[in-house]
């Protein structure tokens, strides 16, 4: 629930209580993306207490004494249900707060019927008002912080460089230098290597700086010094990455220096000596980006390698001391070039490269991977059936990540209907295109196991939805924020949406078991010589086979609530998107909005202009070809799960409802715990929900409809242990969410209770035909 107005005054005697969100402390999100407070959502039941506080201008209905902390009776107002009404109109209203007008789109679009929720900023925010935090991730190196002393310098982290990079990197140098000193011509470049090899085997607070014209007339003057900058004055500030550097005319009478392009020691180094660095800085920083945490060894090691190297040695400095001052102009003039005082950065799991998070970046080449192996080792000569599925199916996490920041960035810029299309469309397609690779496979070579690992899926999508995303964001931010509240309301309508579609989904599985024969492969008497003893039946089913039922009752069923479920999905979207639109209006303002008329949602705004990471046609070829890869690596991945399905340890259920239904749920996952972290436990619980429905309004009906038009044999008929598994996983979601509140421990039962229904599947006894 929001106040009416960022700006409203309180008249006298009454008494405002702020939400939790006024409160809680800064977000912790440290990436491009990051904001302070960047998503400030008051919802129904979040915040004020409508028996506590009633405001003066919610309403112009409401008498103007109408503010005290109990309502008044009815005799004091002419509208004697004044109260109620100022409850209900409270209770309607959000303030949404956002950088500029296509993050106040991406932010409205989160609280629409049907859309997906997206956490991370699709726009650029402007570097100066980011914190200091985040501008040392996007550093580069080159700031002397002073006042840093050796005891700081001691990290777990910084240890950990030694161990894992810093001795053999200094080692390639001093052998570089070695090389040097012994093609003499190249003695000043081993002099280089040398001092480098010192510095990388520790480089922590110390400097690497490129040296001007008088520091470095200064060295020619004084060949023995080591051109150390000691000496500056220790109250000048900090020294800055690239001051102007002062012009300073030779000394008449001096040769001039030789080009750095015209000296044979020059072409020496890149000979001999460069080369193998290359290869030595290009392998640390390879894998100290693979590990994220490590980025600035990464960025150490590229900076060395396209700078400092090919710099004249003469011109490089590397000063051993830990604190450093700013070189006055009248003074030395240096720049500093490297400066690193920690290997080692927890927040970079923030870190962004054009908007797109730093693991997906990380990920992106296991499609690449992926791809050639599986189409070029057809043999399985380099990589076995296992490997090339589990890659095959890992490269569709970064993928879902693109489509998921196509569709949050398409839908930010685009009006109500683009939105709904690119959502529905593309919202489900990385699950679809799975599903239908597998049921094209598996009807091709006549497996029916596949066709059960797909309905597996499915399940497993609904039980992770339903069970798995809110437990784990609840559990995730009640730890950090001990309770949290949301709208009982709202969730409950969610729930009860919910409930009616897995109901539509299951209902031709109902009807199937009311009116179905059951049959049985083989019955045996357990009594041996005694045939009136109890008789032992194996694989029992029902029989839908015989062409009355099924034909006749049961698949009219199935295309009517295959007809039926898009159209209330449909209805969903008219209703908030047009009719109701008024609901999530957007009003754009400088930091502060006009009063909202009924039911309208306030949007306040700090910066109006936005550069956006992506533009619409940009967004829509990364969706066009992250589609097209999705579709190659669910071929390759539906290639070689034939081993994995083989395996005699485990049921194929387990692989349906683990792996192949929550892979590609890892990006939501994360927005869901990023909500969860920042406050914001409605749209958390919203992310599985709105996967859930689609899953149930659209992607099942897609499936129907695609068996329709080419049979591959998918019937709309579950077993027992889906069928079951997911009506009791709505029932206990319905009771968790009854109070309107999370903990942690609300967040582990369900948790637990997913944990309890994936340990059914592990166990249970494989489906008829795998």
């Amino acid at each position: 629930m929001s106040l009416p107005s960022a700006q409203s005054s309180d008249p006298p005697g009454s008494r405002r209580r702020k939400p939790p969100e006024h409160t809680q402390e800064p977000s912790s999100d440290l990436g491009p993306q990051a904001a302070h407070s960047d998503e400030q959502i008051y919802g129904r039941g979040q915040g004020l207490n409508p028996t506590d506080t009633c405001t003066a201008a919610t309403h112009h209905s409401i008498c103007p004494g109408l503010c005290t902390t109990m309502c008044m009776p009815p005799n004091m107002c002419s509208g004697h249900n004044a109260c109620d009404d100022s409850r209900e109109e409270i209770q309607g209203k959000r303030t949404i707060k956002a950088e500029n007008e296509v993050e106040a789109n991406k932010l409205v679009n989160n609280y629409r019927f049907g859309f997906r929720k997206w956490k991370s900023h699709v726009t650029e925010r402007p570097f100066e008002d980011r914190s200091e935090v985040v501008k040392e991730l996007y550093s580069e190196l080159n700031i002397i912080k002073p006042h840093t002393g050796n005891s700081h310098l001691i990290t777990c982290g910084n240890v950990a460089y030694v161990l894992l990079f810093g001795w053999w990197v200094s080692l390639a140098h001093f052998l570089v230098s070695i090389l040097m000193f012994i093609t003499i011509t190249g003695v000043p470049y081993g002099k280089l290597c040398w001092k480098l090899s010192c510095y990388f085997l520790w480089p922590f607070g110390k400097s690497i700086q490129e040296i001007g014209n008088t520091l470095r007339r200064c060295c020619e003057q004084s060949p023995d010094c080591e051109c150390s900058i000691d000496g500056v004055s220790d109250n000048s500030p900090v020294l800055l990455p690239s001051p102007t550097e002062v012009p300073v005319s030779e000394t008449p009478g001096r040769p001039p220096r030789t080009s750095f392009w015209c000296r044979f020691s020059t072409y020496t180094w890149l000979l001999l000596g460069y080369p193998p660095l290359v290869v030595i800085h290009s392998l640390a920083c390879f894998f100290s980006w693979i590990l994220v945490f490590t980025i600035p060894i990464s960025k150490m090691n590229g900076r060395t390698l396209t700078v400092i190297l090919l710099l004249p040695p003469e011109d490089v400095s590397v000063s051993s001391s830990s604190q450093r001052r700013e070189i006055k102009n009248q003074g030395y003039e240096a720049r500093a070039l490297l400066c690193c005082y920690h290997a080692v950065n927890w927040y970079y799991y923030k870190y962004t490269v054009d908007g797109i998070n730093v693991f997906a970046v990380n990920l992106l080449p296991l499609v690449i991977v992926a791809i050639v192996i599986g189409y070029i080792d057809k043999e399985n000569k380099y990589a076995s059936s296992e490997v090339k599925f589990a890659i095959a199916t890992g490269s569709i996490i970064p993928l879902s990540y693109y489509i998921g920041m196509g569709i949050a960035s398409i839908s930010a810029q685009s009006n109500f209907a683009v939105g709904a299309v690119v959502n529905a469309t593309f919202g489900s397609i990385t699950e679809l295109t799975f599903y239908i690779t597998a049921l094209l496979r598996g009807h091709h070579a006549a497996n029916p196991c596949l066709q059960e690992v797909v309905k597996a899926a499915l399940t497993g999508t609904l039980l992770g939805c339903i069970l798995f995303i809110p437990g784990i964001c609840m559990i995730i931010g009640g730890l950090r924020h001990s309770e949290q509240r949301f709208n009982s309301r709202s969730t409950g309508v969610s729930s009860a949406l919910l409930f009616i579609s897995v109901g539509g989904v299951f209902a031709p599985t109902l009807f199937s078991k009311a009116y179905g024969n059951l049959v049985c492969d083989a019955c045996s008497n357990s009594s041996t010589g005694n045939s009136s003893g109890p008789f032992v039946c194996h694989n029992c089913h029902y029989d839908l086979n015989n062409g009355t039922l099924f034909h006749s009752h049961v698949e009219p069923l199935v295309y009517t609530v295959s007809i039926l479920l898009p159209a209330a999905y449909l209805i969903g979207l008219i209703f908030t998107l047009k009719t109701h639109s008024h609901i999530c209006n957007i009003h754009v303002g400088e930091g502060q909005g006009t009063e909202p008329s009924y039911g309208h949602t306030k949007l306040l705004t700090g910066h109006i202009g936005a550069v956006v990471h992506w533009s619409r046609w940009r967004s829509l070829l990364i969706l066009i070809m992250a589609t097209v890869l999705t579709s190659v690596c669910a071929d390759l991945a539906t290639e070689h799960i034939q081993p994995i399905l083989n395996q005699p340890n485990f049921s194929q259920y387990f692989i349906g409802v683990t792996v192949l239904a929550m892979v590609p749920e890892i990006p939501e996952i994360v927005n869901g715990i990023q909500f969860a972290l920042q406050n914001n436990i409605s749209l958390s619980l919203e992310v599985g929900g709105c996967i859930a429905v689609q899953v149930c309004m659209l992607q099942i009906p897609v499936l129907v409809l695609f068996n329709a038009f080419y049979d591959v044999g998918f019937v709309l008929l579950f077993s027992d242990l889906h069928l079951w598994a997911c009506i009791f996983s709505v029932i206990v979601v319905n009771y968790i969410f009854m109070d309107g509140k999370s903990d942690y421990f609300q967040g582990t039962a369900l948790v637990v209770v997913y944990l309890i229904l994936l340990a059914l599947y592990y166990f249970a006894p494989s489906p008829a035909g795998c």
